[in-house]
């Protein structure tokens, strides 16, 4: 299949969050496989709804509609992803979720456009509590990602059989969202899948990491609390999210590489 359009719903993975910056926008790996697909279709358009923050709901009601009138055939590749913010948040629901996120899906496949899903790295890397927590959210979730995925005959772009996906280098500083190397791996991974050219060094794992100091470790422990946790937790409790008040990057299609 030759793509000749790619339209991006979804939060902050897809907005590109926290590859380099281009022309005052995230990068991202959306940005990286248009890139691809463009090399292959001198008609090809790209247009990307996502925004940083947004919950299932938010991307079915606002960004969803409007993307579905992009479609024009198989040709047109949609990229679905939301639902992870929500997992995140307490008193999450994971069976209104899965119903919300399937129902979205079939939607996007009565469109007749080529459906692509992805599923959530389950294992981080790190223990404790919390990331117990976080597998079994993101275990039921992707779940429901694989589920809807072969029901409706969707392409399913799955890391978590790439292990050293979760060596923590590929992430910013937030510890949350891929960093520039990641976002560039991340879209590697999607041309292959797609049957593009790619960069096959996608899967080769990173070289032992060079031990880091514990006090150079708990400096950087303190700064990320402050830089990242703490706005987090004072965004939640005034029920504000990091998305309000944002645009998306293309709301409509354009031709891309942008002219």
């Amino acid at each position: 299949m030759i793509f000749n359009r790619l339209v991006v719903c979804g939060d902050s993975y897809s907005e590109g969050m926290s590859d380099d910056v281009v022309a005052g926008n995230y990068r991202g790996w959306a940005d990286r496989v248009a890139d691809g697909l463009a090399a292959k279709s001198p008609t090809f358009t790209y247009a990307n709804l996502a925004v940083r923050g947004k919950l299932l709901q938010q991307v079915i009601d606002d960004q969803l509609p409007v993307a579905l009138t992009y479609v024009t055939g198989p040709d047109t590749l949609f990229s679905f992803h939301a639902g992870a913010n929500d997992a995140l948040r307490p008193g999450f629901d994971a069976a209104v979720a899965k119903q919300k996120y399937q129902d979205a899906v079939r939607r996007v496949a009565a469109s007749g456009a080529t459906v692509m899903l992805f599923t959530v790295l389950e294992d981080t890397g790190n223990s404790g509590r919390g990331s117990k927590v976080w597998q079994e959210r993101f275990g039921a979730f992707n779940d429901g990602v694989r589920e809807i995925g072969a029901e409706v005959g969707a392409i399913v772009v799955d890391a978590n059989g790439e292990k050293f996906f979760s060596d923590k280098r590929f992430l910013a500083f937030d510890r949350l969202h891929l960093n520039a190397m990641g976002h560039s791996r991340c879209a590697d991974a999607v041309l292959e899948k797609l049957g593009y050219d790619f960069d096959p060094g996608w899967r080769i794992p990173l070289p032992p990491a060079t031990p880091t100091p514990w006090i150079k470790e708990r400096a950087i422990g303190v700064a990320w609390f402050f830089v990242f946790a703490l706005p987090w937790i004072i965004r939640r409790l005034r029920g504000r999210s990091s998305g309000d008040g944002r645009a998306c990057k293309y709301p409509t299609p354009i031709s891309w590489p942008k002219k």
